[in-house]
């Protein structure tokens, strides 16, 4: 009877702790809806979240506000990018082709002056001219220095944590060009493609994305960005 008794006594605190945090999660959102409808400098809004009555709570507030905060800078700072972007993007077929612009990095894969690959990527898409239905294709250009092509074979759509292991799609190999042989290695320069749909990229407009592309002795990340996307889509309509 008595460990009976425990038991539900435990019961009652737990789920009145948790009662407890959902209140105040609550609570505190609501708290930084009311300070951020006033319209105030986000100064003045710390000074505003410091006067609520709890140590907790200000503490909770204040976290939310600068999320809040660093979100509004993020955004006008995609705003502009986005714009930069939109004016790169190359249209031409009387509206019904676009390319996007070229962003090219330079990754580390060993310790050797030559143990880098180079990596060139874009969307770009075609409009169906009877449907206006637009499909897309992410375009990657891989240069390295290797004793053999790699034959990449597909792709894979990372998370939010830039875990690459679910979400396989198959991808087309454009070309392969050989460049400057030696005894041991050439520059390979592989082209590949991802067909996407326009549905995919509008979803993805507010985070942007990353894939990885497989073979079976390397894989390569890449990153498309918010602004990249709005710019591309902006234009790609």
């Amino acid at each position: 009877m008595n460990k009976l008794l425990q038991i539900l006594l435990l019961s009652l605190v737990l789920v009145g702790c948790s009662s407890l945090e959902l209140e105040t999660a609550a609570s505190s959102e609501s708290e930084t809806q009311r300070i951020l409808a006033m319209g105030l400098t986000h100064e003045e809004n710390l000074i505003e979240a410091s006067k609520l009555k709890s140590s907790h709570m200000v503490s909770v507030v204040t976290g939310q506000l600068n999320k809040a905060r660093d979100e509004k800078i993020q955004a006008e700072f995609d705003l502009v990018e986005s714009a930069k972007f939109a004016d790169m993007v190359i249209v031409s077929g009387n509206n019904s082709s676009f390319i996007g612009p070229e962003i090219s990095e330079s990754i580390m894969t060993g310790v050797l002056i030559d143990d880098v690959d180079l990596q060139d990527y874009f969307l770009q898409g075609l409009k169906d001219t009877n449907s206006g239905i637009v499909s897309h294709q992410l375009q990657l250009k891989l240069t390295h220095n290797s004793s053999d092509k790699r034959n990449y074979f597909s792709a894979n759509l990372c998370d939010k944590w830039m875990r690459c292991d679910g979400n396989e799609t198959n991808i087309s190999q454009i070309s392969t060009s050989v460049s400057n042989c030696i005894s041991s290695s050439c520059n390979y320069r592989e082209v590949i493609e991802v067909n996407l749909t326009d549905e995919f990229l509008r979803s993805n407009m507010e985070t942007g994305f990353s894939m990885r592309f497989n073979s079976k002795k390397e894989t390569n990340k890449i990153t498309i960005s918010s602004a990249y996307l709005k710019g591309y889509l902006q234009v790609a309509n």
